[in-house]
């Protein structure tokens, strides 16, 4: 029998077998009724006529059919020829929808929260110089690998049901006599809350212990990070200075009562690296009081000290709710574990961790216990002393080539931690276009100008050196020089055209 004229360009079949035919008869249907070949009302050929036309048994034009019927595209009755339903929405190309989109945009938070604070000239790829980023030649990949056969082995029952949001209980009795030994803060297990990242900690402790238009004091320059998770929270960012102390407590200035949250990191100030001593320790946590605001505390890098003895964590200082306590495992292992951690006030534990839950920020629990198991057997202590005279070498050796290199056009101090390095210009540089450049040729810094948030940015750099190898930190400062060279002759060049003739 001729196939009827209608179904040309409707169905069309492909009989390799790896579409069902039925399969392949509805969408060709459902494509015509879409793009308006086949309109409301139009009768469809019975199923025998079909599916003699198209040459496949009855049955599979039947299934085709009932397809059709189940999204109700085509309607069957008893006795009757089948056709397209009426009113169909997905009807004719340039039809008219029937309801407007429901997504027309971002809400006001969804535009906060989408921002980029970062701002250009600044790399996502895992590239030589990269700040925070950690040594990946170095991590102890055959340990870590056996935790994670150990876990994924005995890690069973209901630890991985849906329980233990805040973190499996061996991990967080680790964290306790961790951070007793090593940072003199003393906690119960139910008091660390860990997270998937330091990001996830800020975000949950900006929504849970401030209201939109609440003040929130930020180091200048300091953390990104900070600043997003507040202003995402709709939070007013206040900037507090810094000098070689550190953040200085003095210029917190609040307004009313609306001062909730103070963020400092006052191991390693980020990004110059200033330790805060004692004395100004005291004055911050004396200015949180009269605030009546919650310090955060980000202990970061304060696993990486070259020189000096370590100074306890502001936690210790302070009296039960003044503080909350923050660290994670992205610089002393990798970012990609996804295990950060906070201390958080008793009284809050409980309801904090429900927010952990509610926010989807919880980590996965066999990292968790691949990561206990880890730091029970000694191996993270172990990969600690390791990296850290690691560390040190790259550090100095960038330090030393920064120096000679370019001389008195930086001003640039060996660390006495961390894992990157402070350079500030001496004269007025585009930092953003030299780390755009230096990124086209492989090498991932960041403008120091970024970091700040109000109007007295400074010219610089910040620059990774924990991954970096020799011949890297060799290369990254002569591309780095030479693009200053061409930088400062485009400049005088751009000078003498102006100077009057």
């Amino acid at each position: 029998m001729k196939e009827p004229v209608f179904l040309e360009g409707v169905v069309t079949l492909d009989r390799t077998g790896q579409v069902p035919l039925a399969e392949q008869i509805y969408r060709g249907f459902r494509n015509a009724v879409r793009s308006g070949l086949l309109r409301s009302g139009t009768r469809l050929p019975a199923t025998r006529r079909l599916a003699q036309s198209l040459g496949v048994g009855r049955n599979t034009v039947n299934v085709a059919y009932d397809l059709l019927q189940a999204e109700g595209i085509v309607v069957l009755r008893p006795g009757a020829a089948a056709q397209i339903a009426d009113e169909l929405s997905l009807e004719g190309e340039g039809a008219k929808p029937v309801a407007p989109p429901l997504v027309t945009g971002l809400s006001a938070r969804g535009k906060r929260l989408s921002e980029n604070l970062r701002g250009p000239g600044r790399s996502e790829q895992h590239i030589a110089f990269q700040p925070g980023a950690p040594a990946l030649d170095c991590f102890p990949y055959e340990d870590w690998a056996r935790c994670l056969r150990r876990a994924a082995r005995l890690e069973r029952g209901d630890t991985m049901l849906y329980r233990h949001y805040a973190g499996i209980p061996a991990l967080r009795r680790q964290l306790v006599d961790h951070l007793a030994i090593e940072r003199g803060v003393r906690a119960t297990p139910d008091q660390i809350l860990i997270t998937s990242s330091m990001q996830a900690s800020l975000f949950l402790l900006a929504q849970a212990l401030a209201d939109p238009g609440d003040e929130a004091w930020l180091e200048e320059p300091g953390y990104i990070g900070a600043r997003t998770a507040f202003h995402t929270a709709g939070l007013t960012i206040r900037p507090m200075a810094v000098d070689r102390d550190g953040a200085d407590p003095k210029t917190i200035v609040p307004s009313g009562n609306r001062s909730r949250l103070i963020y400092v990191t006052p191991s390693h100030q980020f990004p110059f690296g200033a330790r805060m001593p004692l004395a100004r320790r005291l004055v911050l946590l004396e200015q949180a009081g009269k605030a009546g605001a919650v310090v955060l505390e980000d202990d970061y890098d304060s696993e990486f000290l070259f020189e000096g003895r370590p100074v306890a964590a502001l936690y210790g200082l302070a009296e039960e709710g003044r503080v909350v306590y923050m660290s994670t495992f992205s610089k002393s292992l990798m970012p990609g574990l996804r295990i950060a951690y906070c201390v958080v006030p008793e009284c809050l534990a409980e309801r904090l961790s429900q927010g952990v839950r509610n926010m989807g920020c919880a980590a996965n629990v066999q990292t968790q216990a691949a990561l206990a198991h880890f730091m029970d057997s000694g191996g993270y202590r172990k990969h600690l002393k390791t990296i850290m005279q690691i560390y040190l070498e790259r550090g100095s050796a960038l330090v030393a080539a920064l120096k000679n290199r370019l001389g008195d056009r930086i001003s640039v101090e060996a660390p006495a931690g961390n894992v990157q390095v402070t350079l500030a210009f001496r004269q007025p540089v585009d930092d953003v276009a030299i780390s755009a450049a230096m990124h086209r040729h492989g090498f991932s810094v960041s403008p120091l100008s970024s970091y700040y948030v109000g109007e007295n940015a400074k010219p610089g750099l910040v620059i990774g050196f924990a991954g970096a190898s020799m011949k890297e930190i060799e290369t990254g400062v002569q591309t780095l020089a030479r693009l200053l060279d061409d930088a400062e002759r485009t400049s005088k060049a751009a000078f003498v055209e102006r100077r009057p003739g």
